[in-house]
């Protein structure tokens, strides 16, 4: 809603910049909230939607369309229905349902964050150099890190079963291995319809429209990088978050490091849970990651009275308080608490 409510804004825009009937100002003004509108339809299809169908939140609820399922969401030509994005997926449902939930905050943690930005950190640069690449990473990095990450690690997973060797990285070069995949099911398929399909059909209204519009959906993705990059990655990434060397060796041991490992934000009301993408019952999620959004609400004083009965530390604060220490931990400044074993 808040996605269609954006482009007609651009559209709404696009009529009044021809007629003249408002100022320069003003205009930009709007422009501003329109690409606000984007992001937040943006953000909210990939946290509030596809996350917990992806992990079957909803599977079992009676009379649930198919394509509201695990298996019949986004796949095939729905992708561009369901959840349009940088990122396919099938990549995503492994990457994260599998690799991060199954393995948090170990070596093998695909969003281990101190350990995916030790270049930063172990670098040379300045200070106030390593807070700019962080800024600037921010507003790029479902394109940067998501994308590519997400097939790689899809990609090992085909390689283990073929017993061939896991890589690394991924060639951007399309003419190397994977490069071709990343750019033709990955970047291409969004960017186009992203930066060059829906500006085109502003065209009746003029090229001055068409140019607005290009540059309020350029300007949505960097909210909605900033965003999603505001409520996903402090969840699990600070000094007072666990690191573990070891995988777990028990359900109790592996339910435990879903407390030690995590972290909820501010909550409380629709609206905010909302803004937050459910992502502010990060505790609850990590122990039952298949349950509907509003049930974390009902959940959470249940699981926070346990933590409080066996002297278990139960974190919340607010999101901008988490990502200023999760930054601190990306620049090198501090680092995630260690332990071998529970």
């Amino acid at each position: 809603m808040a996605t269609f409510s954006g482009y007609g804004l651009i559209a709404i825009l696009s009529i009044m910049e021809l007629t003249m009937a408002i100022s320069g100002l003003l205009f930009w003004l709007l422009a501003f909230v329109a690409a606000l509108l984007i992001s937040t339809g943006n953000v909210s299809r990939w946290a509030n939607v596809a996350h917990p169908i992806l992990h079957g939140a909803y599977d079992k609820v009676p009379g649930i369309p198919y394509k509201y399922t695990r298996k019949g969401f986004a796949t095939g030509s729905r992708r561009y229905l369901d959840w349009l994005d940088w990122i396919k997926p099938e990549a995503w449902s492994y990457e994260h349902n599998i690799m991060h939930h199954y393995h948090l905050g170990e070596k093998d943690d695909p969003d281990n964050v101190e350990l995916n930005t030790q270049w930063i950190a172990k670098s040379k640069m300045p200070m106030w150099v390593r807070y700019l690449v962080i800024y600037a990473f921010a507003g790029t990095w479902k394109f940067t890190y998501y994308a590519p990450n997400t097939l790689r690690i899809l990609d090992n997973k085909k390689r283990k079963k073929e017993e061939k060797l896991e890589i690394n990285h991924l060639e951007w070069n399309p003419k190397k291995e994977n490069g071709f995949e990343l750019w033709m099911d990955y970047i291409l398929p969004y960017a186009a319809i992203k930066f060059i399909i829906i500006p085109a059909l502003f065209i009746p209204l003029g090229i001055g429209a068409v140019f607005n519009t290009l540059i309020i959906v350029l300007m949505a993705e960097y909210f909605a990088n900033l965003h999603s990059f505001l409520v996903i990655v402090p969840n699990h990434s600070a000094e007072d978050i666990y690191m573990f060397n070891e995988p777990h060796k028990g359900e109790g041991e592996f339910y435990l490091r879903q407390i030690m490992g995590s972290v909820n934000y501010n909550t409380g009301s629709d609206l905010i849970d909302f803004a937050h993408g459910w992502l502010n019952y990060q505790i609850e999620h990590h122990l039952f990651p298949n349950l509907p959004l509003s049930q974390y609400q009902k959940m959470q004083p249940i699981v926070k009275g346990i933590c409080k009965k066996h002297n278990l530390e139960y974190r919340q604060e607010s999101v901008f308080k988490r990502i200023k220490m999760s930054v601190e931990l990306m620049v090198g400044k501090t680092k995630l608490l260690r332990v071998d074993g529970v």
